[in-house]
């Protein structure tokens, strides 16, 4: 009975995990370039009172073992990479990627990361950046004569300036892939580390090369789905529930050995 108590209490924890999965999958569904997660389980040791395939006291092969879980565990959480929905903004600094691929920006240190966020700003001395001010890689200065900016879909940037009808291109935007982009490190705020797991980072063009194309005066949306997440936490709730009356019947049934002492 003891066993069946820490047995539910596994499948509680893993369902509380699974709810915080789905609670920030949730928090983040009007967020640009947001990338969903999903929690990974499995079953944890089993304790084995006869092995399959044993002889019997009579001399006969036992066809079936006695084996009795002990739980469950969280194996992962992993980011579906999924591309989410375009919203049209008609801002000249917002980008979408329509397909594999992100955008490179430089942290503070010096340090490289990645996102699908294309909500970019221009800082104090033209450079395009991101929200929090990093700017983008290569780098991207735009002229303070500029009338208008155009991107192409394979990432020229173009540049209208005050007076001339013509564009000058005043740089290219690249994007990187990964071999397996669910093994890269999630820091928040949109932006992602290069680990071993995910593999280096590999530079293209966009639109070419298995890269996705560039689409100016859009963003990406959340590939997070509202109706699928709360059929999983209806789901994940009854899952927590019925482990609890795990717990409560073990316990009962304890209650009833110990009055009979």
């Amino acid at each position: 009975m003891i066993r069946a108590l820490w047995t539910a209490a596994t499948g509680m924890t893993a369902q509380q995990l699974n709810m915080d999965v789905i609670s920030n999958n949730l928090a983040n569904v009007n967020t640009a370039g947001f990338k969903k997660s999903r929690a990974d389980f499995q079953d944890l040791l089993y304790q084995t009172s006869r092995t399959a395939g044993a002889e019997s006291v009579e001399g006969n092969e036992v066809p079936t073992g006695i084996q009795v879980g002990l739980g469950a565990r969280a194996a992962a959480v992993q980011k579906v990479f999924t591309v989410g929905d375009l919203m049209q903004t008609g801002n000249d600094l917002d980008v979408a990627i329509e397909g594999a691929g992100f955008f490179r920006v430089q942290l503070p240190g010096g340090e490289e990361a990645y996102t699908r966020a294309g909500a970019f700003k221009k800082d104090g001395t033209g450079r395009l950046v991101t929200s929090d001010g990093y700017p983008l890689l290569p780098q991207i200065i735009v002229p303070e004569n500029t009338t208008r900016l155009a991107i192409t879909e394979d990432g020229a940037v173009n540049v209208f300036l005050d007076g001339n009808n013509q564009p000058n291109q005043i740089g290219d935007l690249e994007l990187a892939k990964f071999s397996n982009p669910a093994g890269l490190h999630a820091m928040g705020r949109s932006l992602f580390l290069e680990t071993p797991a995910s593999g280096p980072a590999v530079l293209g063009t966009p639109g070419l090369e298995g890269f996705g194309g560039l689409a100016q005066g859009f963003l990406e949306g959340s590939n997070v789905s509202v109706m699928e997440e709360m059929v999983s936490m209806i789901a994940t709730q009854r899952a927590y529930e019925i482990n609890s009356k795990a717990i409560r019947s073990a316990d009962e049934m304890l209650q009833m050995v110990n009055n009979l002492a």
